[in-house]
């Protein structure tokens, strides 16, 4: 990867080429169609939006990348709970895509998170497009989501701090930003304001959805 990069915050001018960017990386990766781009769109309403850690990626000044972040939490056996993140979505341009664009936004937002005093990230999703960063099975960290509960396959934690989980179980609480998706009808009605694609199946799709069903065993 030999381009000359900037990353920087996204901005309100941003936001459409952002949510188209998001459509095109998207479009038939874990469903026929997406609604990651409503996602988008609705996100940066949500309380737990971050916008100190929005950012975009620019080559030649166009935007081919960009990572997003919520708030989430964490919560023990006696209730204390510790507030974390979780990125996504990460978006890099399809005729992009394997150069190492992602690495780059997600160790950018890493650092920018450490500063404003994070110290742990969990997503939920692909293992492959992970473990290289340093994210690490759920179970490996006694992390579900509820205590004593199964540890989802897709569920993958990153320490942005050595040792900021000390061993004891915890129950992961995400987000509600992303439960705007459950409207079919409203991501419909957004994505017809986009340029027609035709949606179709994609192996990718059943390989996240034996990810996303799965649990490793205790």
């Amino acid at each position: 990867m030999n381009y000359d990069y900037t990353i920087r915050l996204e901005t309100e001018n941003d936001y459409r080429e952002v949510e188209n960017l998001t459509r095109e990386a998207f479009w038939n990766v874990y469903k026929p169609g997406a609604d990651e781009h409503y996602f988008v769109h609705m996100m940066r309403s949500h309380p737990d939006f971050i916008p100190e850690l929005a950012f975009v990626l620019e080559i030649d000044g166009k935007i081919v990348g960009n990572i997003m972040y919520t708030r989430a939490w964490l919560e023990d056996e006696t209730g204390t709970r510790r507030e974390i993140l979780s990125f996504g979505p990460l978006c890099v341009a399809p005729q992009y895509q394997r150069q190492k664009l992602g690495k780059l936004l997600i160790e950018h937002s890493f650092a920018a998170a450490r500063r404003m005093g994070y110290d742990v990230n969990i997503n939920f999703g692909n293992p492959g497009n992970y473990v290289s960063r340093g994210f690490v099975s759920c179970k490996k960290k006694n992390v579900s989501f509820v205590i004593d509960g199964n540890y989802p396959t897709a569920l993958l934690v990153c320490e942005l701090t050595a040792g900021a989980l000390d061993g004891r179980k915890w129950m992961y609480i995400p987000s509600t930003a992303a439960d705007c998706c459950e409207d079919t009808a409203a991501v419909e009605a957004f994505d017809a304001t986009f340029p027609p694609k035709e949606k179709a199946w994609a192996p990718s799709q059943e390989e996240f959805y034996i990810y996303s069903h799965s649990s490793v065993v205790r």
